[in-house]
């Protein structure tokens, strides 16, 4: 029976030890019985997720986490996540990120309230969305349902690097003119500008936003266009290191990268990108594929992320329980019923509460294989960010993380 490789991914669940007087993180508040039983057993280190002069988007460093250099193969967020939602880019388009925002009025001023616009659910999305398509779209322009607030627009005939606007998790409270471009537009400026401004006046009363203002919600009061790229091409796993497998996620950045890396998507049901996504059902299917002949499986939870960006930490710690007591116990049980494994887990950033954004601090790692985790040897020490420095584990670039504990190359 061939070695089985599992790659598993709590979002964002590192935090910066200094930002809590006793340098409590979440992760060392929370209990996780399972990941300490795996830190004592394995490798515990800390890694760098983060390229230097690189953003620290979870589109960089799941690439990164994957083996690929960003810098080389690295196109933009949004063209990932078109592959995850099954868009074929053609030469001529560029895919943008189309978030449904929350905004407000401040002194007159408009600021990013919301980057989610409440968590907005599935079917509301999947309304607005086909309300921008009748009004907006043309043949030069399409917007795309996903999951949730992120959802695609792909436009023709556009420099990608002629427009830039930051994502919008990163300026939370900030005045949106600020961050827009304001003198000397250029015609893609102009577009996504004028795009933006239109989608205000289509949302402003529509029925979604009527019956979510009468329930106390938040409501979508915009689109916000980031993100945008053009279709990359990577080697596959197959190609690197003669394995196959799949890629288990709610959101599809991450389905988008395993796809290009060669991986199958599986869409579990009730997979939603949050804290009440399905956990049993991505464990089964990660287990079922490994069992069905694949040796590989990308497993990732977004859940404590999206705590971290709404700066809650009873939600983070919540977050990060779930994850060891639904994810990694069960997934670590089934697999007893296999010889030869070896598992990775870790978060591809730190969200840190006080930031609530992403940040470049080195995270933590663990890395056991099946004979590890049998063996008698135990250490003193749990998955918390300090003991993994205590370690001086420390690898400068995730991008060797598979090829020297998983491919030995």
């Amino acid at each position: 029976m061939s070695r089985k490789y599992i790659l598993l991914i709590g979002d964002g669940m590192a935090d910066t030890p200094s930002d809590f007087k006793d340098r409590k993180t979440p992760l060392a508040a929370a209990r996780h019985p399972n990941m300490d039983l795996l830190a004592r057993k394995g490798k515990l280190g800390m890694v760098t997720t983060v390229p230097q002069d690189m953003h620290s988007g979870s589109d960089i460093c799941n690439m990164t986490i994957l083996g690929y250099d960003p810098k080389k193969y690295y196109t933009g967020r949004a063209p990932i996540e078109a592959a995850g939602v099954g868009i074929a880019l053609a030469d001529d388009e560029v895919a943008f990120r189309c978030n449904l925002v929350g905004l407000r009025e401040d002194n007159g001023n408009l600021v990013m309230d919301d980057y989610s616009a409440g968590h907005i659910t599935d079917a509301e999305a999947a309304e607005l969305v086909a309300l921008l398509n009748r009004a907006l779209s043309n043949d030069f322009i399409k917007f795309y349902p996903s999951v949730s607030y992120r959802n695609l627009c792909v436009i023709k005939n556009l420099d990608p690097q002629a427009v830039y606007l930051p994502p919008p998790h990163d300026i939370l409270g900030q005045p949106l003119e600020k961050h827009l471009p304001q003198t000397a537009l250029n015609d893609a400026q102009l577009l996504v500008l004028d795009l933006m401004a239109k989608s205000r006046k289509l949302f402003k009363s529509h029925p979604v936003n009527e019956k979510r203002r009468a329930a106390g919600k938040k409501t979508v009061d915009s689109i916000w266009l980031w993100g945008q790229g053009k279709r990359p091409a990577l080697p596959t796993l197959k190609d690197r290191a003669g394995v196959s497998g799949v890629v288990i996620s709610g959101v599809d950045l991450i389905r988008g990268l395993g796809k290009l890396a060669g991986l199958k998507i599986v869409k579990v049901p009730g997979a939603t990108g949050y804290i009440d996504t399905n956990y049993a059902g991505k464990v089964q299917a990660g287990l079922e594929a490994l069992k069905a002949g694949d040796n590989f499986v990308f497993l990732h939870v977004e859940a404590p992320d999206e705590a971290g960006h709404a700066g809650d930490l009873k939600l983070k710690l919540r977050a990060i329980e779930l994850f060891d007591q639904k994810v990694v116990g069960p997934f670590v049980k089934g697999l007893e019923q296999f010889d030869d494994w070896v598992l990775l887990l870790m978060p591809d950033h730190t969200t840190p509460i006080k930031l609530r954004t992403h940040h470049t601090d080195p995270v933590p790692f663990i890395v056991v294989t099946a004979n590890e985790l049998k063996a008698k040897k135990s250490l003193s020490r749990r998955y918390t960010e300090l003991d993994a420095a205590k370690t001086r584990l420390k690898l400068d670039a995730a991008c060797k993380l598979l090829d020297k504990y998983f491919f030995g190359n």
